[in-house]
Formats: structure tokens, C-alpha cells, sequence
């Protein structure tokens, strides 16, 4: 029997690259909210499943400044690891973290797409990870430079996908009762209409 096309929680590990408000600034290709809260339910997904988790920072003491907070908040146990160059991959302190957890399909997200998310995505794979790149948690300087860049990661063989996919990839049937309320909490706080939705369908079915 052929394994399975979709993703498995204990297949991956989750990249993380500067989340940090002094390059979300600099994000024009979607509306930041929305960015943060992609980025937000990836790192809560993550913790949800298990998946472990590495994030880093650059210039976060002259420009970028810190992890946004509220994302540090989700991952308390994750330190990010500061690091000079651009690519997360010619970084050996944070590439040899990648390796340490032994997962070969990597999870990225991150700013800015053109540049500190498509360089370690393009090493990545030349390096024979498999890697997805959540689009919607990635910013980039301007709409088309950002598509530009996914479209050149996805041409040398990244896999696109959104957060809401990743979540409900990992999930798969509701009846997986010790990831149900995580998950579902995920989508209530960051799903928009459809979480608005699962919370009032809770509220409808509530025994009287």
C-alpha cells in the first residue's frame, strides 16, 4: 500500500523565520493582521500536534527587533536563535537545531519571502528535505514580489499550502478526541467565518 500524500504531524518540523515586527513593518503583500494570525494559528497547530519548533531572529537588535510577542507567548519553550546571514541555512547554530530533530519535512513560515524564506526553502530542498511553505503565514515587500518568490520556490519543489490546511492536514477526523479541543480552538480564534461558525454550532447543540 502506497503511504499516505498528506502530511503527518510526526514527519515534521516547523521553521519559523523572523517573526518579528520591525520586517512585518515592511510587509505590503497582505494585510498584516492577517499575516499575524496565520502565523499565530501555525505556531498553536504546531504545539498542538506535537510538532517541534524552531524559530530565528536576525538584527533583532538594531532593526527587527524581538519575536513578536504574542508569538513567543504561544512557545514558551522555544528560544530563537539569533543569527547574520540571510539564510537560515548557512546559519550553523540554527541548522544544526533543524537537524537535531530529526524531522526531513520542514514546515516554513515566515518574513520576508523574498529573502530570509525562500533562501533556506531553496537550500532546504537542494539539501533533500521536503518542504511546504505556508503561504499566508509568509509576508513579502509587495504582492508580486511575494508571488514571485513562492513561484520560484514552488518551481524548484516546494509544496505550497495555507495554515488552515496544515491544521485540518494534521487533524484529519474529528474524532481524534486528544487534538480535538486544540484544534478546534485554533479555528474558532483564528478561522474567520468558519470559526465563528464551529463556535455557534456548539453553543446550537448544547444539551438544554
Amino acid at each position: 500500500m502506497a503511504s499516505s500524500p498528506l502530511l503527518e504531524p510526526a514527519d515534521c518540523a516547523v521553521l519559523l523565520v523572523d517573526l518579528q515586527a520591525g520586517l512585518a513593518f515592511a510587509a505590503g503583500s497582505s494585510d498584516r493582521q492577517a499575516l499575524r494570525n496565520a502565523a499565530l494559528a501555525v505556531a498553536r497547530t504546531a504545539v498542538a500536534f506535537d510538532v517541534p519548533v524552531v524559530a530565528s531572529t536576525s538584527a533583532s537588535k538594531v532593526y527587527s527587533g524581538p519575536m513578536m510577542p504574542d508569538l513567543q507567548a504561544v512557545l514558551p519553550g522555544v528560544t530563537a536563535i539569533e543569527r547574520r546571514s540571510m539564510n537560515v541555512f548557512e546559519d550553523q547554530a540554527a541548522l544544526s537545531a533543524i537537524e537535531a530533530t530529526g524531522r526531513r519535512k520542514l514546515v516554513v513560515a515566515g518574513l520576508l519571502t523574498e529573502a530570509c524564506v525562500s533562501f533556506p526553502v531553496l537550500s532546504a530542498l537542494a539539501a533533500g528535505y521536503e518542504v511546504f511553505v505556508v503561504g499566508d503565514a509568509c509576508g513579502g515587500l509587495t504582492p508580486a514580489s511575494h508571488d514571485f518568490a513562492l513561484r520560484r520556490m514552488e518551481a524548484a519543489g516546494a509544496a505550497m499550502t495555507c495554515w488552515l490546511q496544515l491544521l485540518l492536514e494534521f487533524q484529519r477526523d474529528w474524532t481524534r478526541h486528544e487534538t480535538y479541543e486544540a484544534a478546534r480552538s485554533i479555528v474558532v480564534d483564528h478561522g474567520g467565518g468558519y470559526g465563528i461558525g464551529l463556535a455557534y454550532a456548539r453553543e446550537m447543540i448544547q444539551p438544554a
